[in-house]
């Protein structure tokens, strides 16, 4: 494997870094550069890879990562640009910053870049990204980035002004799933459990369902429609959410997550 470079080795890029030495990437070819001596420093530890102490051997990259706050994407750029190549494939992770955004930053280098909308479960190997190409992106690019971002999880190519709903649907969608957790640990303590068990009980199931779902090949439907005995408990249950107006209640949150994106892109 080519030499790859991250910038940012916060808790994304720590996943990147683990997610790429997974999947067969030698440490010794991993590069970061990072703000905080501190976290460089364990990071370089921990993992076995390499500190960038300055930006003059660009050239050298096959892959560059740009894990940055979306505020600091354009310094970042701008940082890189003189010596960046068009040989790298510049991978940017800045939530809601647009490709044009970066190609503008380049100098008229026609260099690759591919935006991705990540998410948190990449911290565990079990993350969803979707990745979008730049003008100048071909196929091996594309292939390039969907092979280093592999380790971390699950990768789908969608365009790029799709990437709002991307963020409304997965890139926000774990803390959907958090909320419902709290919210049937906080139900089964009303009915007499205790919080841990309560805890356990919620945790292992969405668990186990979630796994069901990703490896029996039937729909969620077929599955929830396995479980649901006529009058039976959980029939009562949906009876009782679908009556609370549970559908639209996620279109609503899921079209407010998605405008909110396409505001933040345009801030």
């Amino acid at each position: 494997m080519s030499q790859i470079l991250i910038i940012g080795a916060g808790a994304m890029g720590e996943a990147i870094i683990a997610g790429l030495i997974k999947s067969g990437t030698k440490p010794t070819s991993i590069s970061i550069l990072e703000k905080r001596p501190e976290r460089s420093a364990d990071i370089c530890a921990q993992y076995g890879v390499n500190e960038l102490s300055n930006l003059e051997a660009l050239a050298g990259f096959a892959a560059i990562f740009l894990i940055v706050k979306p505020q600091d994407l354009a310094t970042s750029v701008a940082e890189i640009s003189d010596q960046i190549s068009a040989e790298t494939v510049l991978i940017s992770l800045a939530a809601g910053k647009k490709i044009a955004g970066i190609e503008a930053g380049l100098k008229g280098k026609s260099v690759p870049v591919i935006r991705v909308m990540p998410n948190t479960p990449a911290l565990v190997g079990e993350g969803m990204a979707a990745i979008s190409r730049g003008s100048h992106c071909s196929e091996k690019d594309l292939a390039l980035a969907e092979k280093l971002l592999n380790g971390t999880g699950k990768v789908i190519r969608v365009e790029e002004d799709l990437q709002d709903a991307v963020t409304a649907v997965s890139g926000s969608g774990p803390a959907y799933f958090f909320l419902i957790i709290e919210a049937m640990v906080a139900a089964g303590v009303k009915l007499g459990l205790t919080p841990e068990d309560a805890h356990q009980l919620s945790v292992q199931t969405i668990y186990g369902a979630a796994t069901m779902l990703r490896d029996s090949g039937k729909t969620p439907t077929t599955l929830r429609e396995n479980v649901t005995s006529p009058n039976g408990t959980t029939a009562a249950a949906l009876k009782s959410l679908n009556e609370s107006g549970l559908q639209e209640i996620f279109s609503a949150a899921l079209l407010a997550a998605r405008d909110r994106s396409r505001e933040l892109a345009q801030g």
